[in-house]
């Protein structure tokens, strides 16, 4: 079974039509500070498939990293994210980032961010695997959402950016490895072709492919799919890094509870109250995320317990109130006091750290296709992501995206496209599935057989399971968001499966029961088969 190469049928010739200089795919930080980095001749359509405010990016509470104290270095922080990277980041990728961050945050603050200060200067905490304390952070722990109100506020006032929110993205459209638009879906008009002389892709990640996520709803994968679909290269899909807290009320929807909390020095226990990291790392609350989740599935085992807690009653209140108000708030409303409870926690899949192979312009397998931030795996995060480090990579890669696509604008001419293409599905591909059913008992088989902990064995029957629900569920043709986002969730899940299983050892977020260790002879990138080969098997 290969999928189709789109996901619904069209032709040219009696579609709605729009034209760009450069369109971008994804309202995050990414695509934001991509578009503000065009400049005004050129003409920016910016697409979203929900809201302008819902993108990971807005719900970030962290901060951003960045060398801003003069007890800290670039050296320093290069050599943070390069032990936590597990020996598969690119150092040139790391260097080049970390030595921007600085003038990137002093551009949010240019565009209006209000960061969190000290005695006038900014505030910066600490997060786990940081040797200093390098992250600004806004709102005590609403960073995110302090910035993209800044940088949406600059985009809508800039004249040449377009901002379209509710389109859903179906396709790239593409010709001999060249990208020429996207197809995408947007009421009332339906199916609209969009015709640019260059694409930046920044769709963010595809946390929905599992049922225990800190990501919103809109996380599913779809850029990555797309790519994909477009022939475009995937590449470390056995990467998903899990948040080691997230706020676990049975029958309540998971929040993210912030890395900064442990950075200020709150301690994780047990059921029973004893502080178990002391026991599984030096660094105890402040080792990296893979440790820290690791650590917390093997108490979760051993305690029989379905969660640990977080502890900050031995904390100052008012600090903790002044840094954390918005987690404060959530746990509020189910009877709990961060200042004298235990905040019940569990990891979550937070971020993926493959996705689609970028060079370090931005540059995609695809003519005149950029990409930035969590779609891609740039070379920056290796095997395992630095807390906070995922923001400046989309500024700084945003940026270097409208930069390589403005050059190429410049350079390539007139705005090409096909004047008449069509494609379709056959008729029979229509038959009726229950969309919620499958969506739900996907990402329930991915936490069980591809979460924290793997093996051979698990990962096998999920490759079983997934390659069944692929062959009558990538051959239809369905006309609704959820039937789409779920061709996107299995087609990212068949990939993610299968580098996972060809990656026989263990490595950062990557921990495997048959292989527990890591070995030099995978201290490599795993590039995915091409979808045909992946499908074809």
């Amino acid at each position: 079974m290969v999928p189709n190469r789109f996901l619904v049928s069209f032709d040219t010739r009696r579609e709605y039509h729009r034209f760009a200089d450069v369109l971008i795919i994804g309202a995050g930080i990414a695509g934001i500070r991509a578009a503000l980095e065009i400049p005004s001749d050129l003409q920016v359509l910016l697409i979203t498939k929900d809201k302008l405010r819902e993108s990971n990016s807005s719900y970030a509470q962290g901060g951003i990293a960045g060398v801003l104290s003069p007890e800290d270095t670039f050296e320093n922080h290069i050599d943070d994210t390069l032990v936590a990277g597990a020996g598969l980041c690119d150092p040139a990728i790391v260097e080049m980032v970390i030595r921007e961050a600085p003038q990137q945050i002093a551009d949010l603050v240019k565009f209006g961010t209000i960061f969190d200060r000290e005695n006038g200067e900014l505030a910066l905490t600490r997060e786990g695997g940081h040797s200093h304390r390098r992250i600004v952070h806004a709102l005590g722990d609403a960073t995110g959402w302090e910035v993209m109100r800044a940088l949406i506020e600059r985009a809508k006032a800039a004249p040449n950016i377009e901002l379209l929110d509710g389109t859903f993205t179906l396709d790239l459209l593409t010709k001999e490895n060249e990208c020429l638009g996207a197809l995408v879906y947007k009421e009332p008009m339906g199916k609209v072709m969009i015709w640019a002389r260059q694409v930046i892709l920044a769709s963010g990640g595809c946390g929905m492919v599992y049922r225990e996520t800190t990501n919103p709803p809109v996380a599913t994968g779809d850029g990555m799919a797309a790519a994909y679909r477009a022939g475009a290269k995937l590449q470390d899909m056995e990467f998903m890094q899990f948040h080691p807290t997230v706020l676990y009320v049975a029958g309540s929807a998971r929040h993210l509870i912030s890395e900064a909390v442990r950075g200020e020095g709150a301690y994780l226990r047990d059921v029973n109250g004893e502080r178990f990291m002391l026991k599984d790392d030096p660094r105890a609350e402040l080792a990296p995320r893979d440790i820290v989740s690791q650590a917390i599935f093997r108490c979760m085992e051993r305690t029989q317990h379905p969660n640990v807690y977080l502890d900050l009653s031995h904390l100052d209140p008012a600090m903790t109130h002044k840094r954390f108000p918005g987690i404060a708030k959530v746990c509020k409303t189910f009877g709990l006091d961060i200042t004298k409870d235990r905040i019940p926690v569990r990891p979550g899949a937070h971020y993926m750290i493959g996705g689609i192979v970028v060079d370090e312009t931005g540059r995609t397998s695809v003519r005149n296709l950029w990409a930035a931030g969590e779609v891609t795996s740039s070379g920056l995060h290796g095997a395992n992501r630095l807390a906070s480090n995922s923001l400046i990579e989309g500024l700084v890669y945003g940026s270097l995206c409208a930069h390589g696509a403005v050059r190429a604008v410049r350079e390539g001419g007139v705005l090409n496209s096909v004047a008449a293409f069509k494609f379709e599905i056959e008729p029979y591909a229509k038959q009726w599935l229950d969309i919620d059913d499958m969506t739900n008992s996907l990402r329930s088989l991915m936490v069980r057989k591809m979460g924290i902990v793997r093996s051979k064995e698990r990962m096998t029957e999920a490759r079983q399971d997934v390659d069944f629900w692929c062959r009558y569920a990538l051959v239809k043709q369905f006309d609704t968001q959820k039937g789409w986002e779920l061709q996107n969730l299995l087609t990212v899940a068949r990939a993610m499966i299968d580098s996972a299983l060809k990656r026989t050892e263990s490595r950062g977020t990557h921990f495997r029961s048959d292989f527990p260790t890591s070995s030099d002879h995978w201290k490599t990138h795993l590039v995915c088969p091409d979808i045909q080969d992946l499908f074809g098997k």
